[in-house]
C-alpha cells in the first residue's frame, strides 16, 4: 500500500493572533522591501560627497545596532510575565520604523544618514524579539512549522515583488514615494497589532499568569 500525505488547505484553520501577525510582518517588510534593493542608489544620487565606503558603513550601522540591541532586549522581556511589555514594545517599534523611514526624506548629509540608520537599527531591534515572543506563544498546536512557514513564505514572496515595484515606483515617481509608503506600512503594522490588545492582554478575574495555552517548548529563528 502506497503512503501518501493528502494536503487539503481548505480546512486548515489559523488562529487570529497568529493571522494578524503574519499581515504586520507581512505589511511591514512588504514597505521595507519597496527601498532595501534600491537604497544604494538613494545614497550616490541623493547625498553628496559619499563614496561605496559610505554605503558599506550605512549597512554595518544597521546590521550591528540591530544585533546588539536584541539581546538585552530580549532578557528585558523574558524578565517579565505575560505580554503587556512586549505588545507595548512591538507596537512602539513599529511606529519608530514608520518616522524611520519618512526621516531619510529629510537626509542632506553623511552625518544624518548615519544617525537615521541607526534610528533604524534601534526599531528592528526592538521588533524582532518582540514579534517573535508573542507569535511563538500563539502557535496552533501541531502546526508549528506550518505557522512559521506561511509567515516566511508571505514576507518572502512580498519581498520579490516589491524589490521590482520599488525601482519602478523609483523610477517614475523618485525616491520620496517608497520612504512615504514604507513610513505608511510601517503605521499600518502598527494598526493591525492594535487591534488585537484584547485577545493577548485577556481581562483576568483571577491571578493566574498570562501563558498561551499551548506554548511550544523549543521555537527557533
Amino acid at each position: 500500500m502506497n503512503s501518501y500525505i493528502n494536503f487539503d488547505f481548505g480546512r486548515i484553520k489559523i488562529n487570529r493572533v497568529v493571522k494578524h501577525f503574519i499581515l504586520s510582518d507581512l505589511m511591514l517588510w512588504s514597505g521595507w522591501g519597496l527601498i532595501g534593493p534600491i537604497f544604494a542608489v538613494f545614497i550616490i544620487q541623493g547625498i553628496p560627497n559619499v563614496s561605496l565606503v559610505t554605503i558599506g558603513a550605512t549597512s554595518a550601522i544597521y546590521w550591528i545596532v540591530k544585533s546588539i540591541i536584541q539581546i538585552p532586549v530580549a532578557l528585558l522581556l523574558d524578565r517579565h510575565k505575560g505580554e503587556k511589555d512586549e505588545l507595548y514594545t512591538l507596537i512602539g517599534s513599529l511606529i519608530l520604523a514608520g518616522f524611520v523611514a519618512l526621516a531619510f526624506l529629510l537626509v542632506k548629509t553623511t552625518g544624518q544618514l548615519y544617525f537615521v540608520t541607526l534610528l533604524q537599527g534601534i526599531a528592528f531591534g526592538l521588533y524582532i524579539p518582540s514579534w517573535y515572543a508573542i507569535f511563538s506563544r500563539h502557535l496552533d498546536k501541531d502546526r508549528y512549522a506550518l505557522d512559521w512557514s506561511l509567515d516566511s513564505t508571505s514576507i518572502g514572496v512580498a519581498s520579490g515583488v516589491t524589490a521590482l515595484i520599488g525601482g519602478m515606483v523609483a523610477d517614475y515617481f523618485g525616491f520620496p514615494a517608497l520612504f512615504i509608503a514604507a513610513g505608511i506600512l510601517s503605521f499600518g503594522s502598527a494598526f493591525v497589532i492594535l487591534t488585537l490588545p484584547n485577545i493577548i492582554l485577556p481581562k483576568r478575574t483571577t491571578s493566574r499568569p498570562l501563558i498561551a495555552d499551548h506554548l511550544p517548548s523549543n521555537v527557533q529563528k
